[in-house]
C-alpha cells in the first residue's frame, strides 16, 4: 500500500514510518523539519528511513497548501496518517498561536487533501489530553471530553470534530487514535524520561511535578505502532444502529471511530523515576514541585475496543521500556 505520513521527522512517525516500510508498504514522508527541539535529532531519524528504497521525504510545513500539492504526484496515497503537530503540553502556555496554526490549519489542509485524493483510510493522531478534567477512569472513547485543560488539547479535540465532519460529508473513513504518554528509544528532548535521564547523567537535579505522586499510562512506542499499523486495515463504516456502534465504535453519522492506544496500566511517576535510577545505576536529585497549570493527576486508558478491533493490546513494561530507552541515549544518542 502507498502510505502518506505527516511528521516522519518526529518521534511517533519515525518509528510508524519503520514499522509500515517493514510491513512492505511504500512511504512518502513529509515534515517542516521545525526547531521546536534538536534538528539533528529529527535529521538523524530520516537518514535511517531514507536507508529504505520504499522511502522518500518532503520537507513542507502542512499549512502551506500550496507545498502540500506538490507533494501529491509522488505520494498519490491510498492511506494517509497524519501525526504531525505541535506538539507538548506547557509549551502550549508559551507560544499558544503554533498550536492554531499547525494543528487547526495544518490539519484542515491534510482533511482537504484526503477529500481531494479521496483515500481509502485516514487515521490522524489525537491525544489522551483530551479527556481533560475528566474524573471517570478508565477513560473511554464514548466518554464526554468536553473540558480541556490546555489550549494543545483544545487543538486535538477540535481536531476530532473536524475529522468527523469531513468524514461525514466526504464519506472519509477515518480514525482518531488518542495517544497515552509515549515513550522510547528516538523521543523527544522535551518529553520527561529524555529530560530526566539527560539531567541524572550530567548531575544535575530533577525538576518532578505534583510531588511524584501523577499516575500516567505510560505506553512504549513499539507497541503504539504495532497498534497504528493493525488500525490500518480497520478502516471504519458507518454504524447502523446503536447495538453496532457500541461494539465497533464506530459514528452513526459518518465512517469514523476514536480509539484509545494504550495499555491500562497506569504507572506512578515516582516508580516511572526508580525505573531510570535502576537503569543508570544512578540516584536522581529529586526537585519535588506541584502540579503545573495544565496537567492531570492522572490518565488511564480502556484499551477495550483496540483489543476488539486488532486483536492487540499494549503490553511492554515500563522497565523494560525504560531500559531501551536508557540504552539507545547511552550508546547512540549521548
Amino acid at each position: 500500500m502507498r502510505v502518506l505520513v505527516t511528521g516522519t521527522a518526529g518521534f511517533i512517525g519515525f518509528h510508524l514510518a519503520r514499522r509500515l516500510l517493514q510491513a512492505g508498504h511504500t512511504v512518502v514522508g513529509v515534515d517542516g523539519m521545525t526547531a521546536y527541539y534538536d534538528v539533528r535529532l529529527k535529521e538523524r531519524r530520516v537518514s535511517i528511513l531514507n536507508q529504505n528504497p520504499d522511502f522518500r521525504q518532503h520537507v513542507a510545513m502542512l499549512e502551506d497548501m500550496a507545498a502540500m500539492h506538490a507533494i501529491v504526484p509522488d505520494a498519490a496515497p491510498e492511506a494517509i496518517f497524519h501525526l504531525a503537530a505541535q506538539a507538548g503540553v506547557r509549551y502550549s502556555l508559551e507560544n499558544p498561536r503554533a498550536y492554531v496554526d499547525a494543528n487547526l490549519v495544518g490539519t484542515f489542509n491534510v482533511l482537504e487533501l484526503a477529500r481531494e485524493l479521496k483515500v481509502g483510510h485516514l487515521l490522524m493522531a489525537s491525544t489522551s489530553s483530551v479527556y481533560g478534567a475528566n474524573p471517570t477512569m478508565p477513560f473511554t472513547e464514548d466518554q464526554r471530553a468536553d473540558m480541556p485543560m490546555t489550549l494543545y488539547a483544545a487543538t486535538k479535540r477540535a481536531t476530532e470534530h473536524m475529522a468527523h465532519s469531513y468524514a461525514h460529508l466526504w464519506d472519509i473513513p477515518t480514525t482518531m487514535m488518542r495517544f497515552f504518554t509515549v515513550y522510547g528509544p528516538w523521543g523527544r528532548p522535551d518529553m520527561a524520561l529524555f529530560k530526566f535521564v539527560k539531567a541524572i547523567m550530567d548531575g544535575e537535579p530533577i525538576d518532578v511535578y505534583g510531588q511524584g505522586e501523577m499516575r500516567r499510562d505510560f505506553t512504549y512506542v513499539a507497541d503504539l505502532v504495532e497498534a497504528m499499523a493493525l488500525l490500518l486495515d480497520a478502516a471504519p463504516a458507518t454504524a447502523a444502529d446503536e447495538d453496532e456502534a457500541a461494539v465497533t465504535g464506530a459514528s452513526l453519522a459518518a465512517p469514523f471511530r476514536v480509539v484509545n492506544i494504550a495499555g491500562g496500566q497506569p504507572v506512578e511517576l515516582s516508580e516511572f523515576i526508580a525505573c531510570i535510577e535502576r537503569h543508570l545505576g544512578r540516584t536522581a536529585r529529586r526537585n519535588l514541585l506541584p502540579m503545573q497549570p495544565g496537567d492531570v493527576p492522572a490518565t488511564f486508558a480502556n484499551a477495550d475496543l483496540l483489543e476488539r478491533l486488532t486483536g492487540y493490546r499494549p503490553s511492554t513494561p515500563v522497565d523494560e521500556g525504560v531500559r531501551a530507552f536508557v540504552e539507545w541515549y547511552l550508546n547512540d544518542w549521548r
